[in-house]
């Protein structure tokens, strides 16, 4: 995994620091092949923005799952995550909505977090085969990702509408106040954004603060783009994978821990010597594999399809 992260940052340090976001953008998109499968790519536009369906074969299009891809909130998208997307639609037995959410810096921060807003609720109603309520609801999401899933679930609460059967969040940012003490103490250990911020590292904590409420028009520490500061009660069944090793480890503890404090059923699962969301190298990687066979029998656990109620 380290070996195959060297090409990009020897590129970048050849590279202006201008063109730095274009290129790695065109790298994330391209960065994980999509393995061999069957699943149905449906390209569809959502309220203005692009989106696609992505239905495993055999996957119930009455279940529906919410896919938010990472990408630090300025890159990624619905084809940078079809590795993760198709096996989520296998995992859950369900049609999973990838969407384009709009990103920074062309948008600002806020944007991002309507346009998940707007497609769950797009989705409570509709469908890849057409119109209707589905029989399950779920939300995903990694890194940046899993910060929007986090964030969406206690709207979702707030506004009364229907809750996701279940949730997940890979390695969620939780904290954009930058205080969680793995942010400096994993700083060397993590492969993958340990060299993308490792310059942000050596700014004083008050200047990083300052810089993100500039670039998000919020507080840092405002629940909408931190949920760790928020209200934690009453979320739906939710899991929890994070690197020992990553910058964002204790984002992840410390929301898990915050979350059942607050009574609701969140599980943390934490993996050594891995990259930040290394679920995303499967099946070649093993770790991989046992992680997201953890997230297939959670789903089956807390929202069992038909099929393996049967089979139980």
């Amino acid at each position: 995994m380290v070996a195959s992260l060297r090409p990009i940052f020897d590129t970048l340090k050849r590279t202006p620091r201008s063109q730095h976001l274009a290129l790695l953008r065109e790298h994330m998109d391209h960065a994980f092949p999509e393995l061999e499968t069957s699943a149905q790519l449906t390209p569809i536009e959502l309220q203005g923005m692009r989106a696609e369906w992505v239905l495993a074969p055999g996957a119930d299009p009455r279940r529906r799952l919410l896919y938010l891809h990472g990408g630090a909130y300025m890159m990624g998208s619905a084809k940078s995550h079809r590795r993760l997307t198709a096996k989520f639609s296998e995992m859950a037995d369900a049609a999973v909505l990838a969407i384009d959410y709009r990103l920074m810096p062309e948008h600002p921060r806020l944007a991002g977090v309507e346009d998940c807003r707007s497609a769950y609720g797009w989705m409570l109603e509709h469908g890849p085969d057409g119109t209707g309520p589905a029989d399950a609801i779920f939300v995903a999401g990694d890194s940046a990702g899993g910060n929007l899933t986090l964030s969406l679930l206690a709207w979702v609460r707030d506004q009364g509408l229907r809750a996701p059967n279940a949730a997940v969040a890979l390695s969620p940012a939780t904290d954009s106040s930058c205080s969680s003490p793995s942010l400096s103490a994993n700083l060397a250990s993590d492969a993958m954004l340990g060299p993308l911020f490792r310059s942000l590292a050596k700014i004083p904590r008050p200047l990083l603060r300052w810089g993100a409420w500039f670039s998000n028009r919020l507080r840092p520490s405002h629940a909408v783009i931190s949920p760790v500061f928020g209200d934690l009660s009453n979320l739906p069944p939710l899991l929890v994978q994070a690197s020992e090793a990553e910058i964002l480890l204790d984002d992840s503890r410390r929301y898990v821990n915050k979350a059942l404090a607050a009574g609701s059923p969140v599980r943390l699962q934490t993996w050594s010597h891995v990259v930040h969301v290394w679920q995303i190298f499967y099946p070649q990687l093993a770790e991989g594999r046992e992680a997201l066979e953890e997230i297939r029998q959670f789903f089956a656990t807390v929202a069992p399809s038909p099929e393996t109620k049967s089979k139980a």
